[in-house]
C-alpha cells in the first residue's frame, strides 16, 4: 500500500479537529455519520486493493480483536466511575485543584487513567466553577490524571496491557520508570501550582462566609466494583484455557471473551445498585461515552491500512520509520523510539502504536526487560506520556473535554488543545530526554 490509502484516516483526525471548531451545531447533531462515512471510505479503498473477502476481514479484526475489549473497559470504568458523587464544599483554590490532580496522577495506575479522570473530573469541575477561569485545570488534569499518571502499571494505560500480555513483567514498568514519571509529574504539579497561585490572586475571588458542607463520598459500592474490574482484568491476562474461536480470520481467546462479558455485568450492577439520584447529581449522561464509542469504532477501522503500511517494515511506505530507530549495525536508538512512539500515539491509538514499536525493537519481552530496558522504557513512556499531546492520543482525553464541555466550560478546539499542551510538555520530554538517569536514553 501507498500514502494514499492513509488519506481517509488522515480526514478522520481533520474532521474530529475542525468540525467541532468550523460547523459545531452540525458536527454535534451529525458526528457519528461522518466518521462512519471515512471508515466506509477506507472499507471501499481496501476492497479496491485487495478484495471485499480481505477488506471484510480486517475490518472483523479491527472491531473484534482490538476494538470491543477497548470500548468495554472504557463503558465499564466510565459507568462505574459515574456512580461515585463526591459532595460538599470543594473550593476551586490553589490547594484544593493541585490536590485534586496529585490524586488523579496516584491511582490513575491502579484504577486506570480512564477510572481516575471519570471519578474526580467532576468534583474538579464543580470545584472551578466559581472562578472566571477554568481550562489551565482540566488542561493539566488531562495530562496528569489521563494520561502520565498511568504509567505505572499495566492497569493505567492500554499501551502498557499490550506489553503485559505480550509478556513484559507487571511490576516492569514501577520498577523501572518511576522516577521518570515522579519527575515529569512532579514538575507538572508544580508548575499547574504557580500559575493556578498566580491567577487565583489576579482573580481576587470573594471570600464565602457561613457554614460548609463537609466532603461526602457515597456511591461507595463503585468503588468496590472498580476494584472488580482491575481483579478482572488480572485474571483474564493470567488465566489461559487455551481456547479460541475463528472468527472471519480473528481468534477470539476464551478468557478476553469471558473478561469482556464480566465488564458488561460489573457495570449492569453499577447500574442496578447506585441510586439514580447520585448520577444526576454528578450530571451523568451517556453522550461522553457514545461520542468515544462512535469515533474510537472509526478510527480504529481507518488506522487499519496505516498500520499495515508501517508493519510492512523497510519494504513498505514508512520503511524510513525503521531505518531512524536503529543505527547501521541494527541497534536502537532510544531517543529515536521515544519521540516516534510518543508522537505518533498522540494521534494513533496508543495502544497498536505501542505494539508496532515493541514488535520494531524485536518483540522478545526478555530481551527487552534485559540488555534493551532503555528501549522498552523508551516507548512505555512515549506511548504513555505523549498520549496527552492531543484529544484522541488516550480515549478518556476526549472524555473528560466532553464532560466538561456539557457542564458549560468551553473546552480548547483541536488544535487549540495541542498547541497548550504542546507548550507545556515537550520542554520536560526534551528535558527527560537528556536527563542522565536510568534507565538511559541513548541516542546511539
Amino acid at each position: 500500500m501507498t500514502w494514499p490509502f492513509a488519506l481517509p484516516f488522515a480526514g478522520l483526525l481533520l474532521s474530529i479537529a475542525l468540525g467541532p471548531l468550523l460547523f459545531a451545531k452540525f458536527w454535534h447533531h451529525h458526528y457519528g455519520k461522518i466518521a462512519a462515512a471515512w471508515a466506509l471510505l477506507t472499507l471501499a479503498a481496501l476492497s479496491w486493493q485487495a478484495g471485499p473477502g480481505a477488506a471484510f476481514a480486517s475490518f472483523v479484526h479491527a472491531l473484534l480483536a482490538e476494538y470491543l475489549s477497548f470500548i468495554l473497559l472504557l463503558f465499564a470504568l466510565y459507568t462505574v466511575a459515574g456512580g461515585v458523587l463526591v459532595t460538599g464544599d470543594i473550593r476551586g483554590t490553589p490547594a484544593t485543584n493541585t490536590s485534586i490532580l496529585a490524586l488523579g496522577t496516584i491511582i490513575a495506575s491502579v484504577v486506570g487513567t480512564t477510572g481516575a479522570a471519570m471519578i474526580l473530573v467532576r468534583p474538579l469541575i464543580r470545584a472551578k466553577l466559581t472562578r472566571p477561569h477554568n481550562l489551565p485545570v482540566l488542561i493539566f488534569f488531562i495530562i496528569l490524571a489521563a494520561n502520565v499518571g498511568g504509567a505505572l502499571s499495566p492497569l493505567g494505560d492500554p499501551p502498557l496491557f499490550v506489553g503485559f500480555l505480550r509478556g513484559v513483567d507487571f511490576f516492569w514498568t514501577t520498577r523501572n520508570i518511576w522516577l521518570q514519571t515522579a519527575i515529569v509529574a512532579g514538575l507538572l504539579l508544580v508548575v499547574f501550582a504557580a500559575v493556578d497561585v498566580w491567577r487565583y490572586r489576579a482573580e481576587k475571588p470573594a471570600s464565602v462566609d457561613g457554614p460548609t458542607e463537609p466532603l461526602r463520598v457515597r456511591g461507595l459500592v463503585n468503588i468496590l466494583l472498580i476494584a472488580a474490574i482491575v481483579a478482572n482484568t488480572l485474571i483474564s491476562a493470567t488465566w489461559k484455557p487455551g481456547i479460541s474461536f475463528d472468527v472471519v480470520g480473528t481468534h477470539l481467546e476464551l478468557q478476553n471473551l469471558v473478561r469482556d462479558a464480566v465488564l458488561v455485568v460489573i457495570a449492569g450492577l453499577s447500574l442496578w445498585l447506585t441510586p439514580d439520584e447520585h448520577r444526576e447529581a454528578n450530571g451523568f449522561t451517556w453522550e461522553p461515552i457514545r461520542e468515544v464509542a462512535k469515533l474510537f469504532a472509526a478510527i480504529f477501522t481507518a488506522i487499519v491500512p496505516v498500520i499495515a503500511m508501517l508493519n510492512a517494515g523497510h519494504g513498505g511506505s514508512f520503511g524510513w520509520l525503521l531505518t531512524a530507530v536503529t543505527t547501521p549495525s541494527g541497534a536502537p536508538r532510544e531517543v529515536a523510539y521515544f519521540w516516534f512512539t510518543g508522537l505518533m500515539s498522540a494521534f494513533l491509538d496508543n495502544a497498536p502504536t505501542y505494539l508496532l514499536f515493541f514488535e520494531l525493537a524485536g518483540g522478545d519481552p526478555k530481551v527487552l526487560m534485559g540488555e534493551l530496558s532503555g528501549t522498552l522504557a523508551a516507548i512505555s513512556m512515549g506511548a504513555v506520556y505523549m498520549g496527552a499531546l492531543t484529544y484522541i492520543g488516550n480515549a478518556p482525553n476526549f472524555m473528560v473535554a466532553a464532560i466538561a464541555n456539557e457542564q458549560g466550560i468551553r473546552m480548547p478546539s483541536f488544535f487549540g488543545y495541542m498547541l497548550r499542551a504542546a507548550a507545556i510538555l515537550i520542554p520536560l520530554f526534551v528535558l527527560l530526554t537528556v536527563l542522565p538517569i536510568h534507565p538511559l536514553l541513548d541516542p546511539h
